[in-house]
């Protein structure tokens, strides 16, 4: 792929008794380098993450490639070679290539009169023109930022005197020469100015430092954004915690006419277990209730590991039981009664018959 770098004079220009203007530049760096997935060649990503690592700007098949390299008027429609240096080269870079930190730096001078004057004139820019290979990989630099491809196999063109270059790094993938590095049908080096980068839906064209800053604002915004909706995602949590818990309380809440069943159920329980055993049903509950009747009966070693199912069935087997011997119980009453009766009705009425 193609790219081009603005790049940092490293030192003052100076002039030299014959004119030439002689400086240092810095012409790469290592770290991140962010373009638009356009540019990228991948229009579904609105930010790509490339990074340099250095390994690969300081070594020395990079290195040596900013050396003796052409100084150019402008960006060229085709990369500097021996073919048309001649008519495209205004100057060149030194052979004393050297690392400044994080950067590379290189002796330059310019030489061309004309370009010597619109430096002078204010087109006092540079901008680099090289090759890398791009490597989609993700991962994380040692400083831990993210990066969603590396950069490979730079190498330097040449370095162009430009009236504004890009504030940053950049390449215009589509305009130089398609993905597969190749030149367009013009040879075309074509540089883009701008980064561009979609912000709201709208495609608007900025410096690097400010797409980094607005890159920065929207990563913010989406933390912010996803913050604020687990917290109110939290909220509505516990408000639908709240509101079960009342609604719930209001379904168990005793009214009156529930006391009264309740009450009603409970002494009707107890006046069965009763009639089972006579013992203390005070404070029990109903499964209570029928399990000490039911132990009255059989003892308590009987029931203690029994199921409530079968402390209910023995319960209804031995209450009707209980209400079999009352009604039999009633009848020998009655028939008693009766008897008693007769006997009493045949002693009154036994002067009759005298």
């Amino acid at each position: 792929m193609i790219f081009s770098d603005t790049l940092d004079l490293a030192t003052k220009p100076q002039f030299t008794a014959d004119g030439y203007m002689v400086a240092t530049a810095k012409v790469a760096r290592t770290g991140i380098q962010l373009y638009s997935g356009d540019e990228m060649g991948k229009p579904d990503m609105k930010v790509v993450r490339v990074y340099r690592p250095e390994s690969e700007v300081f070594s020395d098949a990079t290195v040596h490639s900013f050396a003796y390299r052409p100084m150019t008027n402008d960006h060229p429609a085709k990369p500097v070679t021996a073919d048309n240096w001649k008519e495209l080269a205004i100057g060149q870079t030194g052979g004393e290539v050297m690392r400044d930190k994080e950067f590379i730096r290189v002796p330059l001078v310019m030489m061309d009169g004309k370009a010597i004057k619109d430096y002078q004139d204010g087109k006092q820019e540079l901008s680099m023109g090289y090759t890398a290979d791009i490597k989609w990989e993700a991962g994380e630099t040692p400083d831990g930022e993210h990066y969603d491809a590396i950069q490979t196999n730079i190498r330097n063109n040449h370095i162009a005197l430009v009236g504004a270059a890009r504030a940053g790094h950049e390449a215009k993938i589509g305009a130089a020469g398609g993905q597969d590095g190749q030149h367009d049908d013009t040879g075309g080096l074509q540089m883009a100015d701008m980064k561009k980068i979609t912000f709201n839906d709208v495609t608007i064209e900025v410096s690097e430092q400010a797409a980094e800053v607005i890159a920065s604002l929207k990563n913010q915004l989406s933390e912010a954004t996803a913050n604020a909706e687990a917290a109110q995602a939290e909220a509505d949590k516990a408000l639908a915690e709240k509101d079960a818990k009342i609604e719930k309380l209001e379904s168990d809440a005793m009214t009156a006419d529930k006391l009264d069943a309740a009450v009603k159920e409970r002494s009707d329980l107890i006046g069965k277990a009763k009639s089972i055993a006579d013992a203390n049903y005070s404070g029990k509950s109903s499964a209570e209730i029928k399990r000490t009747a039911v132990a009255a009966v059989l003892g308590d070693e009987a029931v203690k590991d029994k199921s409530e199912a079968y402390i209910d069935a023995r319960f209804d087997v031995m209450l009707e039981d209980a209400d079999k011997q009352k009604d039999s119980n009633d009848q020998t009453k009655t028939t008693v009664t009766d008897a008693q009766a007769e006997y009493e009705k045949n002693l009154t009425e036994a002067w009759k018959e005298a």
